[in-house]
């Protein structure tokens, strides 16, 4: 095994650049050999250097890995053992996965669930688990496939198509609503029952409003979310998980007090083990493989200064898979 390796550096705010780097350079309790990574809306934030993602400089960017472990000084990983990494402070704190070569935290690492193929859990990655922690999140608050429908925000994104796809494999009626009336096809053969102009949501005005949806995952805020809250019918639940359109929310409680709307937060930075183990298994379970390959492209990490310019502008559809080794 070559002490030598290929990985993307952050040295500053607006510093980026490959650099070739040696395994005494790392620190963590596993050394991973990273067959993929995955391009995420805060790794274009941390390569283009518009948002402040990266808190620890210098730092290997790339907040999803997976891979093998190679070496471990902890019981619950042995070598060979297939894993994964999102989140966890992954490409922002500690070292993440734009790199062939790896030390994390094992409190960062989970094991593949067996049925996941690498490239298809980094298909997945961050995206499919925040999507997956929205259902879920929706799921204990009550919900359950019915008459109305359940809207989902920036719908043709990462988490939104996947959000899309999962819903509509549990059975659920979902409106997609989007920006880019071109992808009506794509989003429809995610699953989604109608199509939306992200317009008609975002210029609609009142606190409350008529009621619309059993409940909502929103990825992108600001007036948008504000308004789908407004319009959430009475027990219904909105999940909230990003802010690709702002990170302001103008409202009222009155959603809350007279329909008895749930608010809910969901982050994918820190969940619990538990919890990440249990919603890795359910997307183990029910994503379409064939769909979840329709809905992505593979990229070498060469291309990632492109791809990182793609994603913070609003033109990347679906999940990008980063092949680290080209």
């Amino acid at each position: 095994m070559s002490d030598t390796f290929r990985a993307l550096v952050a040295r500053g705010q607006n510093d980026v650049a490959f650099e070739t780097k040696s395994l005494g350079d790392l620190t963590g309790d596993l050394l991973i050999d990273v067959a993929y990574s995955s391009l995420n809306f805060k790794d274009g934030l941390a390569v283009t250097g518009k948002g402040r993602i990266i808190r620890r400089f210098p730092t290997i960017v790339g907040i999803d890995l997976a891979g093998t472990v190679l070496e471990s000084s902890v019981d619950e990983f042995k070598p060979g053992d297939r894993v994964l990494g999102t989140g966890q402070g992954l490409g922002e704190s500690d070292g993440g996965g734009y790199t062939t070569r790896q030390r994390v935290r094992a409190e960062s690492i989970v094991k593949v669930p067996d049925s996941l193929s690498f490239d298809d859990a980094m298909r997945l990655g961050t995206a499919g688990l925040t999507a997956m922690l929205c259902l879920l999140a929706l799921e204990r608050n009550g919900m359950s496939p019915g008459d109305r429908e359940v809207v989902v925000t920036g719908a043709a994104g990462g988490v939104g198509s996947l959000a899309v796809h999962l819903l509509a494999r549990r059975g659920f009626k979902v409106t997609a609503l989007t920006g880019r009336p071109e992808l009506e096809p794509y989003l429809r053969d995610l699953g989604a029952t109608s199509i939306v102009p992200r317009a008609e949501i975002e210029s609609a005005k009142g606190a409350l409003q008529s009621e619309r949806w059993a409940g909502a995952v929103d990825t992108v805020g600001g007036a948008i979310l504000a308004n789908v809250y407004a319009q959430t019918a009475y027990g219904g639940a909105v999940a909230c998980c990003g802010m690709t359109a702002s990170h302001e929310l103008n409202t009222t409680v009155w959603p809350l007090i007279l329909r008895n709307v749930s608010l809910l937060g969901v982050s994918s930075l820190k969940p619990s083990k538990a919890l990440r183990n249990e919603a890795w298994q359910r997307l183990a379970d029910d994503v379409d493989r064939d769909v979840l390959g329709k809905l992505s492209r593979t990229e070498p990490l060469s291309n990632i200064f492109a791809l990182a310019d793609e994603i913070t502008g609003g033109r990347v559809r679906g999940r990008v898979l980063i092949d680290v080794r080209n």
